[in-house]
């Protein structure tokens, strides 16, 4: 049905692993019941079973307690509830104060835009060139009315990681309770809760090769945050809606499937996309930290030529990658990355990501730039932004 492609957007999402789907499978045919609780009936305290194991497994490898974990419908819905039910705890406690950076993916970015608008104080603290959080601006923006922290532990975009050990540190002294996305960073770079005073980790599968629609949030016991969504008492009370037993399932063996070894590899095809780009091909800026960025991304934009006529033609030849151009984006929007790093809009309609995944070979990065080597100079000859350069 479909052509062969070289896949190299998974940090858009990621192919299911065919463990995951095996895992899944009895609690589709089988083990389909609600689950219930030690009094029920048997294939509800099955299903129940396999719920609490999963959610043993993911707490396990963020170094939480299976009790501070909450399923979810994925990334979004774990943002939302973290930023909205802990403004909602705190509300009359402390002043509407919320704290995130200008490089958040949207779930965090447009919750803050949209409590902004609703008459919260939100501060949008800046970025250095390669992404990196001001500390010393971030630090004097808290203050003793300041609800909530939101920054992410790496870019989605451009992969840059934060330091979160300064970021937690400065929050646990300043008294300020600090959610962060590791949506594309969990399992992919260490993160240990029982180490880091972070209070609450949005999570998702699609990113680690498991089911789409289920997502987590970590709440460290103790944290104050209000039920956002009214409905009945699952997750304890404190997400309502049936739970996605099956979807819970497969991002627990998706958890288990990533390796050490497997980051190394992934890391490896970044590092000779970056390596053969900046070498082969003239006129290429890294967008995101040399030194400091997620395993699996690289992100560069090619000058004097449009991201999106790119993606098109990489298209046509068989590699999906994405692209920061406003045309490709549904917001119609450039990249808000990009131009939060201090590029201009040339530099993100140029920007292409490349993101891998445990079913792509080092083989797929060299032959990336291959194509991408006739691609950007065929264009850039008959493109008017490359006349004068």
């Amino acid at each position: 049905m479909f052509n062969e492609t070289i896949y190299l957007d998974n940090a858009a999402s990621t192919r299911l692993d065919e463990e995951v789907l095996e895992a899944m499978k009895p609690y589709f045919f089988d083990a389909y019941a609600v689950a219930t609780s030690e009094f029920g009936y048997s294939m509800g305290i099955d299903a129940k079973e396999g719920l609490e194991r999963s959610r043993k497994v993911i707490a396990s490898r963020l170094g939480a307690q299976a009790g501070e974990i909450v399923f979810t419908s994925g990334s979004t819905e774990s943002s939302n509830m973290a930023i909205k039910g802990v403004l909602s705890a705190l509300k009359g406690k402390k002043d509407d104060h919320l704290i995130v950076s200008r490089l958040e993916d949207f779930p965090v970015l447009n919750t803050a835009k949209k409590l902004d608008k609703q008459g919260y104080k939100v501060d949008f603290i800046n970025v250095d060139g390669e992404g990196v959080l001001d500390l010393d601006m971030f630090s004097d923006a808290i203050t003793s009315q300041t609800a909530l922290v939101s920054i992410q532990q790496a870019n989605q975009e451009i992969g840059t990681l934060q330091d979160l050990k300064a970021i937690s540190d400065i929050c646990h002294d300043k008294n300020v309770l600090l959610h962060t996305d590791a949506t594309h960073s969990f399992t992919r770079v260490p993160l240990d809760v029982s180490k880091l005073p972070v209070d609450l980790v949005t999570m998702s599968a699609h990113t680690i090769h498991g089911p789409r629609g289920i997502g987590a949030l970590y709440i460290r016991e103790g944290t104050p945050i209000d039920k956002w969504m009214d409905g009945g008492f699952q997750e304890s009370d404190r997400r309502a809606g049936v739970e996605n037993i099956p979807a819970a399932v497969g991002f627990a063996k998706a958890v288990e499937l990533v390796t050490p070894e497997e980051n190394e590899r992934l890391a490896a095809m970044r590092d000779r996309v970056i390596e053969r780009a900046m070498a082969d091909i003239p006129h290429v800026t890294l967008n995101g930290s040399a030194t400091s960025r997620l395993p699996q991304n690289s992100n560069m934009t090619f000058h004097y030529v449009e991201g999106e006529s790119i993606t098109l033609h990489l298209d046509m030849m068989g590699f999906a990658v994405s692209t920061g151009s406003a045309c490709f984006s549904r917001s119609l929007e450039a990249s808000h990355v990009i131009l939060g790093i201090g590029g201009d809009h040339e530099r993100a309609h140029g920007s292409l990501r490349f993101s891998f995944g445990r079913f792509n070979t080092i083989e797929d990065s060299d032959a990336i730039i291959d194509a991408l080597k006739d691609v950007v100079t065929n264009l850039r000859a008959i493109s008017p932004l490359a006349e004068d350069n």
